[in-house]
């Protein structure tokens, strides 16, 4: 069994001092970093991160009274004309999914509509935006935008079912049968060191798609690749020239939560190789908690960046559904990927 309670606190701890002068403001970094995109002061990752650390740990306002200000703050970071929500750290895309997600755990959406994604709402004009995303060298990057025009679209209500059904009927279609990954014809296949960016890449980039069909309770195509390709890659991840990349339980990022999240629920589809995959599971658990276990809190930059520790206790949330009875928290924890789609 895992004890994380500590950590908890240290997360709680983090998120009270990240804390605006009103209520649901929050600061994402409070330090200077060297990515001069993320920056200082109250910003939408800020807020939006703060409300997805909180309802993980289940103490997110619920009165009405209380949730007024935190929906305002994060509506504050919305383009009027564009309907897009702007940050400067991630494209715009990801940032209005982002920040809608986080609106919904109000029951909120968007003060004003998306009006820059709605070519998306024509059926050739979403089949031409995904078609036209770099698959091949930046899958991971680009997903943002690909799964985050479902996300936005849908959270804001632009969109119909006949709509959804064509972005999932392309995600159907489109989905590798050698790895389980995205995109077929495009994800570089198992042991090729020569590609140009790690297998990593295309599972950390397919997490994002996955969400979004988990959300919407559709098909993989193929989950037993998917799961064969996981545990393919965490089986090498003790060889450091493997090529397949993104050495994890390594820092507090996206990395844990992309494979146990994509592990875990391609099992629930399929049932391949589920022992293999717990035995997995607990293994990159207990390397991931050790980490976190021994890190200075206080000083460690990264533990200390509201959205890449939102990351971390998202990864911790899904552990704790892989794995009934050994993560053991104050209360369980509550994974936000159940409530709604992007992270």
């Amino acid at each position: 069994m895992f004890d994380v309670r500590g950590i908890l606190e240290e997360v709680r701890r983090v998120v009270s001092a990240h804390e605006g002068a009103t209520p649901g403001e929050y600061h994402r970094v409070l330090k200077s970093s060297n990515s001069k995109s993320i920056k200082t002061g109250v910003t939408a990752y800020g807020c939006a991160d703060a409300a997805c650390i909180l309802y993980t740990l289940g103490e997110l306002p619920t009165d009405t009274a209380e949730k007024e200000p935190w929906v305002e703050a994060i509506r504050r970071f919305q383009n009027p004309e564009t309907g897009l929500f702007e940050d400067g750290s991630h494209h715009e895309i990801h940032t209005t999914a982002f920040s809608l997600a986080a609106l919904d755990l109000f029951d909120a959406q968007a003060g004003h509509t998306l009006n820059a994604l709605h070519f998306l709402r024509e059926r050739e004009g979403l089949e031409g935006f995904l078609d036209s995303l770099r698959w091949h060298d930046e899958p991971w990057l680009e997903s943002h935008k690909g799964a985050g025009i479902y996300a936005a679209l849908v959270l804001n209500c632009e969109v119909s079912g006949e709509w959804e059904d064509w972005y999932f009927d392309w995600l159907w279609e489109q989905e590798d049968p050698e790895t389980g990954f995205w995109r077929k014809g495009k994800t570089i296949p198992l042991n090729n060191p020569g590609a140009p960016v790690p297998l990593f890449h295309y599972l950390g980039g397919s997490f994002h798609y996955l969400f979004n069909i988990v959300h919407a309770g559709r098909k993989q195509h193929y989950p037993e690749k998917a799961i064969d390709t996981c545990l393919e890659i965490w089986r090498s991840n003790h060889q450091p020239k493997h090529g397949y990349g993104e050495p994890f339980c390594a820092g507090v990022s996206y990395a844990e939560i992309d494979w146990v999240f994509y592990l875990n629920r391609s099992v629930r589809q399929c049932g391949h190789r589920e022992d293999e995959s717990r035995h997995a599971m607990e293994e990159v658990a207990q390397k991931f908690i050790a980490y976190l276990d021994q890190l200075d809190y206080s000083s460690d930059p990264s533990f200390n960046d509201l959205h890449k520790l939102f990351g971390m206790i998202c990864a911790l949330s899904e552990f704790q559904l892989a794995l009934p009875g050994q993560i053991i928290t104050r209360r369980p924890l509550h994974q936000v990927l159940d409530r709604r789609p992007y992270i």
